[in-house]
């Protein structure tokens, strides 16, 4: 990809951008081109960029200005104007610098301790300091723009004037990309908030963003490239109020980004120098490249070396060191001085002069091509100059053509996509063609985009409710809906759908005869199939469905299951009946291997089928495994073949573990609408009971596993940093006691780092020998004594009767001089070992101590400890906690890096925000869903009581917004206050608030005037969150006393009416989402009913009289409204409530209601003559 985006962290994150800028270089121009820094030690500074830079100070930044470190740090670090040092909105969170943690802990050193004690204390704080990630807000998003690579090796070795045309087509082409951005991608929430944030997303003035030049990579190589820093804050454009960038249109526009890029960058060198560009393949397991056709691809695979300095840094420490201490470390001390080297296996580049740069890439491109480089990249842009187009040059059929074309290419990897997926797909389809000006490729590309868009058809519902101008963008779109958020597939995605669930309620396949069926159910060898594998053998034998399903949890033992029924089909069937396919090669040769069956990956096998004819026979079971990974198109090809040929096609696998990105959904929809699959549900692997049942919980997301969990004592919760230190002692714990043991970790970051502090502290126990070393895969070194894990099947290198596995896990008994590693299996002391070879080692070999989710999948241990984050998948937390055999723990993190005002729970709260993460982590699947499950849940977001909700609660507050800013100037705040307080974020929660208290009978202007003059604001920071908090208070006193009128009856019992003077198109939009409210309660009431859910039942069964059914449904509603807003999924009626005032108050509506529907559901099931229907007391709306 030429176009890589990170979140960047406030504080001194920024502080990279500046390590290799040239000193003295404050007035450099714009226009100064790259040549002018080839004497210099060092880069370009920074420059500013976007359409945001007029609000900053006075208007005196403009574009393409020098950036300042001072500057930088007031932006980035802070969050303040880099001219005025103003706060933009709100201020950073400000957490422990890692100076401050390290001066916190030795400041608690003893005191007795002597010099040299202390001096060894003082490095192992700084080197486990250093080692933990430090929190922080997210200060902006860094987008590197990058060269193809053949570009930057023709920019390396070129002359001066050819590299500074390059430089220049480089930097326009970024110029436009960033202009893209801001047209299409810059945007902030505001308004209520849903279940996924605000609920508005609202325009901004443009991009704050700086931009910094580099040259080369971190190895030395040619790799120029620009760091275009766009800052998190954002000015809104209806109200110009300082807010946070939306960051979820940059991620999902990465990719098509990229293919933009590379686009309008390969446009930009075509005119400038007339070069060519073809399309190069790299392998079955590469994605192809786009190249200067003049670039030899050798020339190209000379600068693309990797470097590792990690023994410099280190010897460097040690240096500084014994400056400091005036002796050389010990061994310990040592160690720990490694580990602190380690922590960037990624060193720092050396700041060189671009000429002694350029210089040593010309000599090593002139021993490669046998001529001196110069000369032959005057000659590679000496060439005819490419035809250049004009958007009008493009006939409208083959747009057309085009954005079908782009909707196939699609829809062979994804059930479902995005407008950003046919972007970039229309971006790659175009990449041949140069055009006249970027104008004309924008163009195109977005026209072959909708083309593609027409093509497709659209899942995402239309919005529901019409919404007022003020709240709609200049194209009339509504900002209830965020721009290309809608989700499509395709004609043929849903047709394949319907196909298969169709192939799979036909029985038509073959069966095998009862007696075939029982003897493979006798026990084999002295062991015996359990329970669950005996009846889904039988099952899938007996059931002569076409299209069958076997799912198997991790651990259930899906294998034996599966080695029983093919014995039992070639009994019948004959040797050869059994055939097996699988999504991958890798997964293909698992199963080839397991069962003893010729396989294939589906790919290889389609492309066999196209080409020769070679099928399926009568009779036979094709067994497809992994079957989640597989993509629907693929799968509905199969079997129809299959079909066609009269064999039976089984789908074995498991939904609930991790997929990979091409995975179709096409499995779990199967499953969905099968009442009868017959699935493994003993997970074998796990020891205790009460673990196996919360493992099947935890894979249907039923949040009552949660609970199952805590009760057991398996879930810790606290500051990220505790939780890190809490797992990695109780993994320590455990290998002392000799237990295979395991940490998982959500990110790459943590992982590395924990591996890191686990080797180390083996180093010191003796246990690993630091003598010879091997570098590994992920940058680690490895020696003698310790545990690696393996990443890539390969049954070449076997051991006993096994071979290495993904996932295996080994112990270092050897490291040879060649960097290759002698191993035995984990856990064993004695046995078989084998060699893994060097180059092996280089690319599939890790520490094994810690790994990712992704990673354990397929690692068996005696105990796991997880590292969970709030966003996590239900995937990946459900793969982490099946690892253990004995016991499995979550180490809950209560806190995350973009967290704003977040502070550590008390202990008393701690199990209840962990239960809360926890309940997300489980509502987030990450498994792709079918095509028409995906409508459904398109539906279900866009009309839930959530969504319509918030969109009442925004026009609402809109649409009084004048009359409670004269209700706050009429008090007695001064007009500076009054400003502030109007001006304050916190100014919509209070005025939600009193629309609050006003629906609920209370004179709400009266009651702020009273407020405000209760007491003084000299030492209030924000004096509307402020009043907000005095009003919540001064209602929870007031219990109903004081109201002036009769309250208002609350939509679907729970979200407060608009009350009060505001325009028509603003009374119908809220007219028709109070509807909307009702009917959705009203559904969401008869569809559990109809399926007896849990939630219901506790409400008593309905009446048959109308006049109580009605009253008793109407108390439903507001149970359901309940659930609905605050994403409810669990049997227990209300779920988890926090600490959130609002919800506090709906909940309290919610039980009441449940308590009224109760007594309803009671009286008429013994009614009694003359008894009566206790009447609605409609409870307050404040709290």
């Amino acid at each position: 990809m030429s176009v890589s985006m990170r979140v960047m962290g406030a504080g001194d994150g920024y502080k990279y951008l500046l390590r290799s800028v040239a000193s003295a270089d404050g007035e450099r121009a714009l226009s100064t081109p790259l040549t002018r820094y080839y004497a210099e030690q060092g880069t370009p500074p920074g420059r500013w960029m976007g359409g945001g830079l007029a609000a900053l100070g006075e208007g005196e930044i403009h574009e393409g200005a020098p950036v300042s470190e001072a500057q930088l740090q007031l932006l980035l670090g802070m969050g303040r104007d880099p001219v005025t040092g103003d706060p933009l909105g709100r201020a950073y969170p400000v957490f422990p610098s890692v100076e401050d943690r390290i001066a916190a802990r030795i400041s608690r050193l003893d005191p007795a301790l002597g010099a040299d004690e202390r001096a060894e204390a003082v490095v192992v704080i700084e080197a486990e300091e250093s080692t933990r990630i430090s929190r922080r807000a997210v200060a902006g998003y860094d987008f590197t723009f990058s060269l193809p690579k053949s570009a930057s090796v023709l920019w390396a070795v070129a002359d001066a004037t050819t590299q500074a045309r390059i430089a220049e087509a480089h930097h326009a082409a970024v110029a436009e990309v960033v202009a893209f951005m801001e047209r299409e991608l810059a945007a902030t929430r505001s308004g209520a908030k849903s279940r996924g944030g605000a609920v508005a997303q609202v325009e901004v003035i443009g991009f704050i963003a700086t931009a910094f030049d580099h040259f080369d990579s971190r190895a030395g190589d040619p790799q120029l490239h620009t760091h275009v820093v766009v800052s998190n804050k954002v000015r809104t454009l209806f109200d110009g109020k300082w807010r946070s960038l939306d960051g979820q249109p940059l991620h999902a526009a990465t990719v098509a980004l990229s293919e933009l890029h590379t686009a309008v960058f390969a446009d930009h060198l075509t005119r400038a120098l007339g070069v060519g560009w073809e399309r190069r393949d790299r392998g079955a397991d590469r994605n192809p490249v786009w190249a200067v056709a003049t670039v030899p691809e050798e020339l190209v695979a000379e600068f693309s070396s990797r470097s590792r300095h990690i023994d410099i840094e280190k010897d460097r420490l040690i240096a500084e060191y014994e400056r400091a201490h005036g002796h050389a470390p010990s061994r310990e001390t040592i160690i720990r001085l490694r580990q602190q080297a380690t922590l960037a296996t990624r060193p720092d580049k050396e700041v060189r002069p671009l000429a002694d740069l350029a210089q040593e890439w010309r000599t090593r491109a002139s021993r490669l091509l046998g001529r001196d480089a110069t000369e032959w990249a005057r000659e590679a842009v000496a060439v005819e100059p490419a035809k250049l187009l004009r958007a009008e040059d493009v006939p409208l059929e083959q747009i057309a053509r085009l954005g079908a074309s782009a909707v196939a290419a699609v829809a062979e990897k994804r059930t479902t996509w995005s407008h950003w997926n046919l972007y970039a797909e229309a971006a790659r389809q175009t990449m041949g063609w140069r055009f006249a000006a970027t104008e004309d490729r924008e163009a195109i590309t977005g026209v072959i985009a909708d083309a593609a868009e027409q093509a497709s058809i659209r899942l995402t519902p239309p919005e529901l409710a019409s919404s007022p101008a003020a709240f709609r963008r200049a194209d009339w779109t509504s900002v209830f809906r965020p721009r290309n958020a809608a989700r499509y597939s395709g004609a043929a995605v849903l047709a394949a759908e319907d196909r298969l669930l169709a192939r799979s309620r036909e029985q038509v396949a073959p069966r095998l005869a009862d007696a075939t069926i029982a003897h493979a159910l006798q026990p084999r060898r002295g062991r015996a199939l359990g329970d669950d594998q005996r009846a889904a053998l039988a099952a899938i034998a007996s059931s002569g469905r076409m299209l069958d399903l076997l799912v198997g949890p991790a651990g259930a033992g899906k294998t034996t299951a599966l080695r029983a029924l093919r014995r039992a089909w070639e009994a019948e069937h004959g040797h050869g009946s059994v055939v097996g396919l699988a999504p991958s090669a890798v997964a293909a040769e698992v199963l080839a291997g397991d069962l003893g069956i010729p396989t294939e990956n589906t790919a290889k096998w389609w492309q066999t089928y196209r080409d020769h004819g070679t099928g399926f026979t009568a009779g036979q079971l094709v067994i497809v495994d992994e079957a989640s990974l597989a993509g629907t198109l693929a799968l509905d090809r199969l079997v129809r073949v299959a079909a066609d040929a009269g064999a039976k096609v089984l789908l074995a696998g498991d939904p609930a573990q991790l997929q990979s990105v091409d995975a179709g959904g096409a499995f779990g929809l199967l499953i969905a609408h099968r009442d009868d699959v017959p699935e493994l549900t003993d997970v074998r692997r796990i020891a205790a009971a009460w673990e196996k049942d919360a493992t099947l919980d935890l894979r249907h997301g039923c949040i009552e596993a949660i609970d199952t969990y805590q009760a057991h004592g398996r879930i810790r919760a606290g500051e990220a940093a505790r939780m890190a230190d809490a797992a990695y002692q109780a993994w320590q714990r455990d290998q002392a006691a000799g237990l295979a043991s395991i940490l998982i970790a959500e990110s790459s970051a943590m992982v590395t780092t924990l591996n890191q502090r686990a080797r180390a502290e083996l180093i010191l126990a003796g246990a690993v020998a630091a003598r010879a070393e091997t570098r590994l895969h992920d940058g680690t070194e490895a020696s003698v004594g310790d545990t690696v894990i393996t990443r890539r099947n390969d049954r070449s290198l076997r051991v006993g009767r096994g071979w290495v596995r993904n996932g295996s896990r080994w112990t270092i008994i050897k490291v040879g001089d060649d960097g290759s590693l002698r191993v035995r299996p984990a856990g064993r002391r004695w046995g078989a070992t084998l060699r893994l070879p060097s180059e092996y080692v280089a690319e599939h070999v890790e520490l094994g101590y810690a790994v990712t989710a992704y990673r354990a999948q397929g690692v068996t241990v005696d105990t796991g400890h997880t590292l969970v984050e709030p966003g996590a998948t239900r995937e990946n937390f459900y793969v982490a906690m099946t690892r253990g055999i004995h016991s499995n723990t979550a180490y809950v993190s209560l806190n995350r890096p973009d967290d704003e005002h977040i502070h550590p729970p008390t202990e008393g709260t701690a199990a209840i925000a962990a239960r809360r993460v926890l309940a997300g982590v489980l509502a987030h699947v990450g498994a792709e869903l079918s095509a028409h499950q995906t409508i459904t849940a398109e539906q279900d977001t866009w009309g839930s009581v959530a969504q319509l909700a918030a969109e009442y609660e925004t026009i609402a507050a809109a649409a009084q917004q004048p009359r409670w800013e004269a209700a706050i100037r009429a008090t007695r705040l001064t007009q500076a206050e009054a400003d502030a307080a109007l001006a304050s974020t916190a100014f919509g929660v209070l005025v939600a608030e009193l629309r609050r208290a006003e629906a609920d009978g209370y004179d709400a202007q009266r009651l702020l005037g009273a407020l405000v003059a209760s007491r003084p604001f000299d030492d209030a920071g924000d004096i509307s969150a402020v009043l907000h908090e005095r009003v919540i208070r001064a209602l929870a006193r007031a219990n109903g006393a004081g109201r002036v009128r009769q309250p208002a009856t609350p939509i679907a019992g729970l979200i407060t009416p608009a009350l009060g003077p505001m325009g028509d198109d603003e009374r119908t939009a809220l007219r028709e989402r109070a509807a909307l409210i009702e009917q959705r309660a009203d559904a969401l009431v008869t569809e559990a009913i109809g399926s007896s859910a849990a939630w219901i039942v506790e409400l008593g069964t309905e009446p048959a009289e109308p006049q109580p059914a009605e009253l008793w449904r109407r108390e439903a509603r507001t149970v359901a409204a309940y659930r609905d807003t605050y994403g409810i999924s669990e049997t227990s009626t209300l779920g988890l409530i926090g600490d959130d005032a609002r919800q506090r108050a709906h909940a309290a509506r919610a039980r009441a209601a449940i308590h009224r529907a109760r007594l309803l559901a009671a009286r008429a099931a013994e009614p009694e003559p003359g008894s009566y229907v206790p009447e609605r007391s409609t409870p307050r709306l404040g709290m």
